[in-house]
């Protein structure tokens, strides 16, 4: 097994072999605006799902595409659209749902990219963001609409003068996680009132009773495509465990940090209070650390992403709001100081890294009560995790300092307002209303139960 300092450095991706078939994006019939874009974006070769999926989408037909993530999902939904579009140009094209804000962000960002020499035109449909300027741009008519399902449910009931009736497209991305986090009573009234003569693609990681369930439900005669039919990590990624007292959790977190400090790291926490809470002692003890939860403004998100993507922080503290579709270029190592509770997440969450040929590691620590989850997650993913070496020593040096760094926290968080994983947050403000379900992401993920006052929701 390779000592840390062997596995602390991501190797660049190996050359790529050509496919066995040898598709090329010109030969999978897309036109000369959209190879210029893949072009200067270096998109050499289709990926497999964009190989298998782009054929049938091309030909007009729903798809139902299953993959993992980082296999090129959003190019393959966005390419065909993009085609039909420069065939067909009108405003409210399409429409793409995602189930977080920073997702949908990133999908937005995708399609201009793509779609930059037809000069196609997206509005980011997402709470947390003013809903005036929404109303101002969905007024315009863009191509594409990337929304959160909540917040374009809002302007549906609500802002004068829009409708999805002319929609040829629906996409529903990461349409799992959509289901997950109760979004389906929502997404049923988006049904409802888009045209039921559409194209329509579903893609998810993976398929559960609910997706199939929506599935017979928005899709027509759908083409299945299922590139990776089994729970999996890539054979590129090194995965260790650290097995550790729980009291320890904290120093075990800043000895691994500061034997892997050259590299970009993503810790995942189960709970938006610990985000907060190792971000502040990672930066007390001199790490670059940017916390990322769902108590966050959106502003604030996606500050913190731009900060970690660019190298300006080098290590980002988050809750399972980044372990799902987001695209971290060059995450050298994923720490997941709280263990993931189902096996997806885990395998989501350690998919940061070692993505598109690169390698990366992960290291999970692991107390007394862990143990079982561990060894599930491994039955599923097929693998066993090496153990992660310990200089005793070294750990032993750094409690003291850990300590006080944990003390600073626990008072700065106290004078924020921050207790139990919850910063106090004025009523109404910007975020107000059903768009702002897509907050709360972090508590889903968590599996911590949703508890509802008499007459108000509690989902704000």
């Amino acid at each position: 097994m390779p000592s840390p300092e062997e596995a602390s450095t991501s190797s660049p991706p190996p050359a790529e072999a050509p496919p066995a078939e040898a598709a090329t994006f010109k030969s999978l019939g897309l036109i000369d605006p959209l190879l210029e874009a893949l072009e200067q974006m270096q998109y050499k070769a289709p990926t497999e799902i964009q190989a298998e999926v782009l054929p049938h989408a091309l030909q007009g037909r729903d798809i139902i595409g299953v993959a993992s993530t980082g296999s090129g999902k959003t190019a393959a939904f966005a390419l065909p659209i993009l085609q039909k579009l420069w065939e067909e140009p009108k405003g409210l094209f399409a429409c793409v749902l995602a189930p977080t804000r920073e997702l949908a962000v990133q999908i937005a960002q995708q399609f201009e990219s793509i779609g930059s020499a037809m000069g196609v035109r997206c509005a980011t449909i997402i709470g947390g963001v003013d809903i005036m300027s929404q109303k101002v741009a969905l007024a315009k008519k863009p191509h594409i609409v990337v929304a959160t399902p909540g917040r374009l449910n809002d302007h549906l009931e609500e802002t004068k003068g829009f409708s999805l009736r002319s929609l040829q497209f629906l996409v529903l991305d990461e349409a799992d996680r959509l289901l997950d986090m109760d979004f389906g009573p929502i997404i049923d009234k988006i049904l409802k009132v888009i045209p039921k003569e559409r194209t329509t693609y579903l893609f998810s990681a993976t398929m559960t009773t609910k997706v199939a369930k929506l599935q017979r439900a928005s899709l027509s005669n759908p083409v299945r495509i299922e590139v990776n039919s089994k729970y999996s990590t890539v054979s590129t990624l090194l995965q260790y465990y650290l097995l550790i007292p729980l009291p320890q959790k904290d120093v075990h977190l800043i000895y691994l940090a500061n034997t892997l400090a050259q590299n970009s790291i993503i810790i995942f926490t189960r709970t938006v209070h610990d985000a907060q809470r190792l971000s502040i002692i990672l930066r007390t003890l001199g790490f670059p650390a940017i916390p990322l939860h769902g108590q966050l403004s959106q502003s604030a998100r996606l500050g913190a992403l731009g900060k970690f993507k660019s190298g300006g922080r080098k290590v980002l503290v988050a809750t399972d709001v980044a372990s799902r579709g987001l695209d971290i270029p060059s995450v050298d190592v994923v720490i997941n100081y709280d263990i993931s509770t189902h096996s997806k997440d885990y395998i989501h969450r350690v998919g940061r890294t070692a993505r598109a040929g690169r390698s990366g590691k992960s290291v999970t620590l692991v107390t007394q009560y862990d143990v079982e989850l561990v060894l599930r997650i491994e039955q599923v993913i097929g693998k066993k995790m090496e153990l992660w070496p310990v200089d005793k020593e070294e750990v032993a040096l750094l409690r003291e300092r850990v300590d006080e760094a944990g003390r600073l926290a626990t008072s700065e968080m106290r004078e924020q307002g921050i207790r139990g994983g919850h910063k106090k947050r004025k009523r109404g403000g910007e975020d107000g209303g059903k768009g702002d379900m897509d907050r709360d992401d972090d508590v889903h993920e968590a599996g911590m139960p949703m508890h509802k006052k008499k007459g108000k929701s509690s989902r704000r």
